[in-house]
């Protein structure tokens, strides 16, 4: 079996936290192999899962993938548990490709998706996410990616009651998912898909299950509220972390059916004030590293500890994602 040698290196504004490189990317000195490719995973699996919980993000360049089944042999290599989109109460539009890659989101180019920690707006959500670069876009299509326990850091230093409001109360989120899905929006996904139901019946029974609130509209869509959930988590470490969905919501919530302002309120049914939404977001983006992907490139994400996004490309780009139970 054909030995790979790995290397540590640095990347363009790559950033630093605690002596632990943000994101951490590791080269693959030559292509190998799936064989070399899956047994230098599970000799390094330890050390990988170590950098992830530490730092939240690690990239992989040069490993030779070129397609869908080529990531999910990558993915196998982990021997992970595998999050499926079909059980998921994930709002965005995505194909499946294989068993555990599908695309990452089918909205148009123009739309961006703002920074959030997946599927934080629910009740159930994944603990890590693989991405690869099927094809890098002409220009744009970056991913983003914000160290959620500093952003809150530099909360508690600047809005502590904000924050405070946000740990005692935690959240609540309203959507309006449509009867069939929206290609044009974000969170285009239908209810039937999202709730993984045939008819109003079983979406009402798995709704009263999820403790959501709901109410049928006129032509045929679903407005939901969530039950109260989280804004701010532990880690196992003990650091703690701004997880949720907030900013996604408050920035990119907006189409036909919802409003980025009337989709998140505290978890009392407070409102959350539009100034603190907008600090939140400037420290997020002053905090935010870009992935500048190349073909070929996989990372994995620490979803409990990093908020992901998609900036707008040009030209044909294809990301493809897997989660992690």
């Amino acid at each position: 079996m054909a030995h790979l040698n790995v290397e540590t290196i640095n990347l363009p504004e790559q950033q630093a936290y605690a002596a632990s490189a943000f994101p951490l990317l590791l080269s693959a000195a030559q292509v190998a192999g799936k064989s070399a490719i899956s047994h230098w995973i599970a000799e390094h699996r330890d050390y990988i899962e170590d950098q992830l919980a530490l730092t939240g993000a690690i990239l992989f360049r040069g490993f030779g993938l070129v397609n869908d089944r080529d990531f999910d042999d990558f993915i196998r290599a982990f021997d992970w548990p595998n999050f499926t989109y079909a059980e998921s109460l994930s709002n965005a539009v995505r194909r499946n490709r294989t068993e555990l890659v599908f695309t990452a989101n089918e909205a148009p180019p123009t739309v961006a998706i703002f920074l959030h920690h997946e599927m934080a707006q629910t009740p159930v959500y994944p603990s890590k996410l693989f991405f690869f670069c099927e094809q890098a876009a002409e220009s744009g299509g970056a991913t983003p990616i914000c160290r959620s326990d500093i952003l809150l850091q530099q909360l508690r230093e600047k809005l502590p009651d904000f924050v405070a409001d946000c740990e005692n109360k935690g959240v609540r989120y309203s959507q309006t998912m449509p009867l069939e899905e929206d290609l044009d929006s974000g969170q285009g996904r239908s209810w039937q898909s999202t709730l993984s139901a045939g008819n109003r019946e079983q979406a009402e029974t798995k709704l009263r299950n999820l403790n959501y609130d709901w109410q049928w509209q006129d032509d045929g869509s679903l407005s939901v509220t969530t039950p109260v959930l989280p804004a701010v988590r532990q880690l196992k470490d003990g650091r703690t972390v701004f997880f949720n969905q907030l900013i996604a919501a408050f920035r990119g919530w907006k189409d036909v059916r919802n409003s980025g302002e009337k989709s998140i309120c505290f978890g009392d049914g407070s409102a959350i004030d539009s100034a603190h939404m907008g600090l939140a977001i400037e420290l997020a983006d002053e905090l935010t590293f870009d992935i500048p992907w190349q073909s070929g490139d996989v990372a994995v994400l620490d979803n409990f500890l990093v908020m992901h996004g998609r900036r707008p490309f040009e030209g044909k780009r294809a990301v493809l994602a897997s989660l992690v139970a």
